[in-house]
């Protein structure tokens, strides 16, 4: 058990999504969203 902590903390392991960012619909949903959140749907840009 102490192996497995110790070889995960050490390790250098390559991310596999390091563009794991929000979009930017969180900051258009209503909260709480309605029934159908958009009449159309929204551009999504990556910050």
């Amino acid at each position: 058990f102490l192996f497995i902590i110790w070889e995960s903390l050490i390790s250098k392991r390559q991310v596999i999504y390091p563009m794991q960012l929000n979009s930017s619909i969180e900051w258009l949903q209503n909260t709480p969203p309605a029934e159908h959140s958009y009449s159309e749907l929204p551009i999504l840009t990556n910050f």
